[in-house]
């Protein structure tokens, strides 16, 4: 049983699944925004310290998209600065905290999309640049593409002359051990039952009404070089469409990608006319096996929703009533 509480922004609002769930007609001026940071969060394995410095920095990435939408700005915008933010912060799975491939190297994957007239980008398999959520916007305002990966997305990147880094700038000793610890089991021939979960994500309403999303991953440790999850996967890890919501996962990429559940989140609430928290729960646990990961989503209206089956979530919400939270657990 969901546990449920009320909480007022706008109209109403609920906890529900351990998600804010806050809903409000729609009206002129009101705004909304979610970000997350990986489902597969485990807060009791965490130092009191290290909970309050990923939260710290979650309310951080959270008033960067903030201060856009208070000053009338774009939700692109406020997607892409997020998101940019959470990407150079080595605590996230995306950017510089980039997990380890199986031949020791990084890379990373993101995309971005317009709810106002579904235009998106993306990029895959990119190693030197340093906000690849940069580059995929990019990709959708100035190519007539959506998807560039490996080489073609690196030259694209020289083409607009983005910051670039070595590989090396993605790498942490966190992430290092975690790939030192899977490369041991695998030559043990050893069950790898370590999460691997990671990817951040952003989805807002501005004072226009138009939605956006944008999701930013390193991946899976010890993962198959060239292997890529649902984060720059347009309908799987990352949708928006202004009729109906805007949607970031987290989790199993490629379970995401079998079922298109950022797309079947979207189509639920649009063609079946189911709310927005029923539309998640359904393809959280319907769906979606258990432990498979989570999502955040904005509706048209400025309704959030952060739920996930995981142990955890880090995540934040915030809208224009003044209504604010952070949360890593349940």
């Amino acid at each position: 049983m969901h546990d449920r509480r009320t909480f007022l922004a706008g109209t109403a609002a609920t906890i529900m699944g351990g998600s804010l769930v806050s809903s409000a007609t729609a009206a002129e001026g009101r705004f909304a925004i979610a970000l997350h940071g990986g489902a597969g969060t485990e807060p009791e394995k965490m130092t009191a310290d290290e909970r309050k410095a990923m939260e710290a920095s979650l309310g951080k990435a959270l008033d960067v998209g903030l201060e856009i939408l208070q000053k009338k700005g774009s939700s692109l915008d406020a997607v892409e600065q997020v998101i940019r933010a959470l990407e150079n912060d080595p605590l996230y799975n995306a950017g510089r905290g980039a997990c380890f491939n199986h031949v020791g190297k990084h890379e990373l994957d993101a995309s971005i999309m317009d709810g106002s007239n579904k235009a998106c980008g993306a990029v895959a398999v990119v190693r030197t640049v340093r906000n690849p959520i940069t580059l995929a916007r990019l990709v959708m305002t100035k190519t007539r593409h959506v998807l560039l990966i490996g080489d073609g997305a690196e030259a694209f990147a020289d083409e607009m002359q983005v910051p670039r880094v070595e590989n090396s700038y993605f790498s942490t000793d966190f992430q290092r051990k975690k790939w030192e610890e899977a490369k041991a089991r695998e030559k043990a021939k050893q069950a790898d039952t370590t999460k691997k979960m990671g990817t951040v994500g952003c989805v807002a309403l501005d004072v226009n009404g138009n939605l956006a999303a944008g999701t930013s991953t390193g991946g899976i440790t010890n993962k198959r070089w060239g292997r890529i999850g649902d984060s720059p996967i347009i309908g799987a890890g990352n949708y928006a469409d202004n009729s109906t919501v805007a949607i970031s996962c987290t989790g199993t990429g490629e379970e995401f990608i079998r079922h298109s559940i950022a797309h079947e989140v979207a189509v639920r609430v649009g063609y079946k006319g189911e709310t927005l928290p029923a539309a998640v729960d359904h393809v959280l646990r319907k769906i979606l096996k258990p432990d498979d990961g989570g999502l955040i989503a904005v509706s048209k209206t400025g309704e959030i929703v952060m739920d996930f089956t995981t142990d955890g979530m880090a995540r934040a919400a915030a809208d224009s009533t003044g209504k604010r939270e952070i949360k890593l657990g349940r």
